[in-house]
């Protein structure tokens, strides 16, 4: 078997051990198939996650159950990140182009708005979309959100570099056991995005640029931002400074002791923050 044959069968018997019934769709976009995993009521109101650099759809095992509750869950592979989107068609050059790719997908599902949780990479596309274009967003969860409103921290910068000049699965295997000092991380989500780290390679991911405070100022959603109190990606705390200050309509939770690449498994951390922000009464 090839490195991505083992990355897709890893992928997906990790989405066999989801705890409901899910139903892969591939969305055909201008830029290529995108994989949208749905599961949850028809008419639950529409929850769109999009996850961390590397990580997949994947990596909402631990919440998905709680989420699809009362949602309907549109888990998306981020297009031109480690998945199974493919970007086969036009080329993913710009901020602008992602917001374009999201309006696709949404269209596609014919959903006109949704709350939207996005964790690492994927709140900086969340809160970049939000901004764009605030019909599409009705509320917004960011989870421990790098480079939105604090840099990320040097000695992290300093352990990704080997991953980021040549990704093996060692390395990535290594980043995220430093990261998260071995805790709080499913073994069989860690082997997957370990293994599509190995398949993928190198990927260019689109950065959106950090929002400026007059950005901020005029986002619509109603926006809350879950941190990681021991995230090595960045100082939490700063974070959260800047998140007062800059965006004070905000709601702002640190959960303590967990890390940045962890949180997406920790139950309480998105199921509260995600319910709260949907405007949904547990």
């Amino acid at each position: 078997m090839s490195a991505v044959d083992d990355f897709v069968a890893a992928y997906d018997a990790l989405l066999d051990d989801w705890p409901v019934n899910v139903t892969p769709v591939d969305v055909p976009t201008p830029f290529g198939s995108t994989r949208v995993n749905v599961c949850g009521p028809a008419s639950g109101a529409p929850l769109l996650l999009l996850p961390g650099g590397g990580a997949t759809s994947t990596v909402w095992i631990a919440n998905v159950a709680a989420l699809a509750r009362s949602h309907r869950v549109l888990a998306v592979d981020v297009m031109g990140d480690v998945g199974r989107s493919v970007n086969d068609g036009a080329p993913l050059r710009t901020a602008l182009n992602l917001f374009e790719w999201l309006d696709a997908v949404l269209d596609h599902l014919e959903v006109n708005a949704s709350a939207v949780v996005g964790h690492s990479y994927g709140a900086m596309i969340a809160l970049a979309y939000a901004l764009h274009g605030s019909r599409r967003v009705d509320s917004l969860v960011l989870l421990d959100p790098t480079s939105c409103f604090a840099g990320t921290s040097p000695r992290y910068l300093l352990r990704a570099v080997p991953v980021l000049i040549r990704p093996t699965e060692k390395r990535q295997r290594s980043l995220i056991g430093w990261e998260t000092a071995g805790a709080g991380v499913d073994p069989r989500w860690l082997g997957v995005t370990a293994l599509g780290t190995a398949a993928f390679g190198r990927t260019t991911l689109v950065v959106p640029p950090r929002p400026k405070r007059d950005a901020l100022a005029r986002l619509t959603a109603h926006t809350s931002v879950v941190l990681a109190g021991a995230s090595r990606a960045h100082d939490p705390g700063r974070v959260a400074a800047n998140v007062r200050r800059l965006l004070p309509s905000a709601t702002v939770t640190t959960i303590p002791g967990a890390t940045h690449h962890a949180l997406p498994m920790a139950p309480a951390a998105v199921v509260d923050a995600a319910i709260l922000s949907a405007g949904v009464g547990r």
